[in-house]
């Protein structure tokens, strides 16, 4: 029986990820599940999976979720220390780290440094702090297991393999629901448009991320920690029908490639059963019924956010961190309806110009970073001067 904590229940891999659990009563226990303001949502999961604790976004909303639950001896907490609480919980063997956003950073490196196996799906903590993440989870044996479908590609592909025979990673990418749309449009595209995404259920910020080109930028950076290769040496390749999950290029010219339907389910089962694969009761990808598989080159001019993250990554230090709090902003101005859909690179880009990257020692140097990001970016809209 292996004991979980889920960080990030309410979101839509956290849904997914308890959506197999479900399936699976003896083998998974849920120890902790922590989410935002979803306490309906989250209600609900304590009801069925009888977690020890839970965490929610405050205070205030901890102590209504109590009353609601009373007689239940779960135990409610609420904010930063609530998440790591539910993270380090000494009876939990395996985290799912499922939050949005800066927020999964510090969650994340507790459960690292308590020596729990992490199940990735927060790549923000890797864009912002991947040297010092991964030098923690080497430290303490950490198993870091990736959920992202791209990542959980590559990671499966390169099992058994030399590092050194590695010629190309190659992220794929569906493109978005912009991915034909005539650039002069672009600017006057919609919330609900961007929403409208062609393959995958996501949350609101991911699935703008993904109309950007930013998430796939972020997985760049992430790659670029998980798998220890260097930028130049990881592309993203537009895939529209999603059917190829991502691809790895050795030197003698061999590609393979992890492909499935576009389900979250399947990367999610494989982080969590690692080394085994559990049987799920999901369709099977029938390619006799697909009319081909195609690949494009990202357009620079469609997708800068794609260009802003390669340029962090190059820099280093506190640049991507920079970047990553720039997006939150800029992406959550657009959800607000404040800025267009074309001014969130413009935003990211004039944040980064303004930064004075620093080295990276500790993560309060990161955190740093990204609070001054956070507040540059709020200057700058304000004024409306990108």
């Amino acid at each position: 029986m292996k004991r979980l904590a889920i960080l990030g229940s309410t979101g839509s891999i956290g849904v997914n990820t308890l959506d197999v659990i479900r399936h699976f009563p003896d083998r998974f226990e849920v120890v902790g599940l922590a989410a935002g303001m979803n306490i309906k949502l989250l209600k609900e999961q304590i009801l069925q999976f009888r977690p020890r604790m839970v965490s929610v976004l405050n205070k205030g909303l901890s102590e209504t979720l109590q009353k609601e639950l009373l007689p239940s001896s779960v135990k409610v907490l609420h904010g930063i220390e609530g998440l790591i609480q539910v993270a380090t919980h000494p009876e939990v063997d395996q985290v799912v780290s499922a939050l949005v956003g800066a927020v999964g950073l510090i969650p994340t490196l507790s459960a690292i440094m308590t020596r729990k196996t992490i199940a990735l799906a927060n790549k923000e903590s890797l864009v912002m702090a991947g040297k010092t993440l991964m030098k923690e989870a080497r430290a303490n044996q950490t198993l870091i297991l990736p959920i992202d479908s791209e990542h959980s590609a590559i990671f499966q592909a390169l099992l058994g393999q030399r590092k050194e025979k590695i010629r190309r990673l190659i992220l794929t990418a569906s493109g978005g629901p912009f991915l034909n749309l005539p650039l002069a449009k672009l600017p006057g595209v919609t919330v609900e448009d961007a929403l409208n995404h062609p393959r995958w259920e996501m949350g609101k910020k991911i699935t703008i991320d993904s109309a950007s080109l930013m998430n796939k930028g972020l997985e760049v950076i992430e790659a670029h920690w998980l798998f220890d290769i260097p930028t130049e040496k990881i592309i993203v390749q537009i895939h529209p029908q999603s059917i190829v999950h991502s691809m790895v290029e050795f030197i003698d010219g061999s590609i393979l490639a992890q492909m499935g339907i576009a389900d979250m389910r399947i990367p999610i089962s494989y982080a969590l059963a690692f080394p085994e694969r559990l049987h799920l009761d999901l369709p099977p990808l029938d390619l006799t019924q697909r009319e081909g598989l195609t690949f494009l080159s990202p357009d620079p001019e469609r997708f800068p956010c794609l260009q802003l993250a390669y340029q962090s990554i190059e820099i280093g230090e506190t640049m991507p961190a920079v970047l990553n709090a720039a997006n939150e902003v800029a992406v959550h101005a657009f959800l607000e309806k404040t800025i267009r859909f074309t001014e969130i690179p413009l935003l990211i880009r004039r944040v980064m110009e303004e930064h004075e990257t620093k080295a990276v020692h500790t993560v309060e140097e990161v955190l740093k970073a990204d609070q001054w990001a956070r507040e540059k970016a709020k200057i700058i809209l304000e004024r409306g001067r990108m």
